[in-house]
C-alpha cells in the first residue's frame, strides 16, 4: 500500500477513534462535545468511503458506476435520516426531523454543488485553452453535458414531479415509498445496460493510489475501507443524530436548522470534493453526472425507505408530515424542477449557476410560510419559462428512461445550429 494512501487512511480513523471510544464506554459528556466528536466520525469515514467508492469504478465501468458512487457517497445521509424516521416510529417528536435532513441536504446538492462544479470546470476550460496558446479567452459560458445524461435527467424529471404528490397528501404513504425505490431499482437496472464498455476511468488523489494498486489488493483494500467506513458511519450516526437535537436545545438554536443544515454538510462534503476533484480534471461533465446521480437517489431510495423505518420503528405504515415539513418538500421539489429545467437542454450556463445559488442564498432569509411559497412559485416561473425556451428538449428526454434517446426534433438542430454560430461569433469578437 502507497505510503500517502497509508497515512490518510490512518489520519481517518484517528479522528473517528474518539468517536468509537464514546460509543464502546457510554461516556457522553455533553451534546456539544458529542456533536463534533460524533460528527468529525461521520466525516472521516464519509472520505474513506468516498475513496473506495470511487476507486470501485476501476472494475465496474460505464453510468452504473456513477450510479453506484452516488449512492454509497450518501450512505451518511441515509444512516441519520433513516435513525430520525426510525424513532420517530415511537416518540412522535421525532417526526419533525424524519425528512430535514433530506430536504436540506438535497437543496444543498443543487443549489451549492452543481454551481461550484460548473464554475471550477468553466474555470479549468479556460485555463486549458490560455496552455494551448489561445491568447485572451474568455471565461466559456456553458458546460456541455454528454447525449448520455439524458437518461439521470429524464429521471430526475419524472421523480421531480412526482415529489410533489408528498406535500399534496401531507404524508410520505408506505405505497408511495415503494413506488419510489422501484424507480430507483429500475434507475440502476437502466445504467446497467447503458454503461459503456473498456472505457479507461480517470482517477484523481486518493483514489487514483487505490486504483493503480494490483487487482488482487485493490479489492481488499476497497473492500475493508466500505467495511470499516460502513460500521464508523453506523456506529455514530445514532449518537450524532441525538446530539444535534440536543445541541439545538442546549444553544438556544433551533433544532430543526441543525438536521436540516449541519448533518448534510457533515455527510455531503467528501462528495463535493470528489466532485470538485473531477472538475479540476477537465471532467466537468462526469462530476455533474455524479451529483444528478446523488439526487436520484435522495429522491427515491431515500424518501422511500423513510415509511418503512418509521414503521419499523414502531409507527404506521404513513409517515406525516407537519406544516413545516410540507413547505421544504414544495421547496426542494419546485427547485429540482428548476434544475432539471436548466439542464433539459444539456448545456448549464454559467448565469444559470449564479441564479442557482442566488435563490439558494435567499431561503437563508425568508423563514416564513408565505416567503417559503413564493419562493416555490419563484422557482416554478423560472422553470416554465426556461422549458419553454429548450421545449425541443422535453421529449428526447422524457423519452430517454424508457428508450433509445430520440432523435431531435429538426427545429431543434436549426435552433442548436444558430447557438453555436453565435457563440463562435461572440468568441471571435472578444
Amino acid at each position: 500500500m502507497p505510503a500517502s494512501l497509508l497515512r490518510r487512511i490512518v489520519l481517518c480513523l484517528a479522528i473517528a477513534s474518539p468517536a468509537i471510544a464514546f460509543r464502546l464506554t457510554g461516556f457522553a459528556p455533553n451534546p456539544v462535545i458529542d456533536l463534533f466528536v460524533f460528527g468529525a466520525a461521520v466525516v472521516a469515514a464519509s472520505f474513506m468511503l468516498a475513496w473506495a467508492a470511487e476507486a470501485a469504478q476501476k472494475d465496474i465501468s460505464g453510468a452504473l458506476a456513477i450510479a453506484i458512487l452516488a449512492l454509497i457517497a450518501v450512505l451518511p445521509e441515509y444512516a441519520v435520516d433513516l435513525y430520525y424516521a426510525f424513532r420517530s416510529g415511537s416518540d412522535v417528536a421525532y417526526e419533525q426531523f424524519a425528512a430535514a435532513n433530506m430536504t436540506g441536504s438535497n437543496r444543498l446538492l443543487l443549489g451549492f454543488g452543481w454551481p461550484l462544479v460548473v464554475f471550477v470546470a468553466l474555470f479549468v476550460a479556460r485555463r486549458t485553452s490560455q496552455a494551448r496558446g489561445e491568447q485572451g479567452t474568455s471565461l466559456p459560458r456553458v458546460l456541455t453535458l454528454p447525449g448520455s445524461s439524458r437518461m439521470d435527467i429524464g429521471i430526475l424529471a419524472i421523480v421531480a414531479v412526482l415529489a410533489f404528490v408528498i406535500p399534496v397528501m401531507g404524508q410520505i404513504a408506505m405505497w408511495f415509498g415503494f413506488v419510489l425505490i422501484a424507480i430507483f431499482v429500475g434507475y440502476l437496472w437502466k445504467a446497467g445496460r447503458a454503461q459503456g464498455g473498456g472505457a479507461e476511468e480517470e482517477f484523481v488523489g486518493t483514489a487514483r493510489h487505490i486504483a493503480e494498486m494490483p487487482t488482487t489488493r485493490r479489492r481488499a483494500t476497497v473492500i475493508s475501507m466500505f467495511v470499516v467506513s460502513a460500521a464508523i458511519i453506523l456506529t455514530s450516526a445514532e449518537p450524532f443524530a441525538t446530539a444535534l437535537v440536543d445541541s439545538g436545545s442546549s444553544l438556544g438554536i433551533d433544532s430543526y436548522f441543525l438536521v436540516q443544515w449541519l448533518a448534510p454538510l457533515a455527510s455531503e462534503a467528501p462528495e463535493f470534493i470528489i466532485a470538485v476533484l473531477f472538475a479540476l480534471r477537465g471532467m466537468g461533465a462526469a462530476a455533474i453526472g455524479t451529483l444528478i446521480a446523488s439526487k436520484i437517489n435522495q429522491w427515491t431510495l431515500l424518501v422511500g425507505s423513510l415509511p418503512i423505518a418509521h414503521f419499523f420503528g414502531g409507527g404506521g405504515t404513513d409517515l406525516a408530515l407537519d406544516p413545516r415539513q410540507v413547505e421544504e418538500f414544495v421547496l426542494t421539489a419546485s427547485q429540482t424542477v428548476m434544475g432539471v429545467a436548466i439542464i433539459v437542454a444539456l448545456r448549464f450556463h454559467r448565469w444559470s449557476a449564479v441564479a442557482l445559488v442566488a435563490l439558494f442564498a435567499v431561503q437563508f432569509v425568508v423563514t416564513d410560510t408565505t416567503g417559503r411559497y413564493v419562493l416555490s412559485a419563484i422557482h416554478i416561473v423560472i422553470a416554465l419559462v426556461v422549458l419553454f425556451l429548450h421545449r425541443c428538449d422535453i421529449m428526447p428526454t422524457l423519452a430517454a428512461p424508457f428508450r433509445a434517446p430520440a432523435p431531435p426534433h429538426p427545429r431543434c438542430d436549426v435552433e442548436r445550429e444558430a447557438r453555436r454560430s453565435e457563440e463562435q461569433v461572440t468568441k471571435s469578437v472578444q
